[in-house]
């Protein structure tokens, strides 16, 4: 497929996108095509590694809470709100 054939092709799914979704492909666009530029997604690989570390200690040390208990703290704050 030549380049020009592809550029057609990504213009042509791209019209069909909205909003949002718009902006989330340029954003995985910019940290493709950048992924060492901080400003491209508001961290670095070494700073996103070191929040993966983080979380995994946290959990380790059991501090968590699961899911089915996240579901009965959202119901909590849904039944506030009415």
């Amino acid at each position: 497929m030549s380049a020009s054939a592809i550029d057609k092709e990504l213009l042509y799914y791209f019209t069909q996108l909205n909003e949002e979704q718009k902006r989330s492909l340029l954003q995985m666009t910019k940290n493709f095509l950048y992924p060492d530029n901080k400003q491209s997604s508001g961290v670095t690989i070494e700073e996103y590694n070191n929040e993966l570390q983080d979380a995994e200690a946290e959990y380790e040390k059991g501090e968590y809470i699961s899911h089915d208990e996240m579901l009965k703290q959202i119901g909590k704050w849904e039944n506030n709100m009415k």
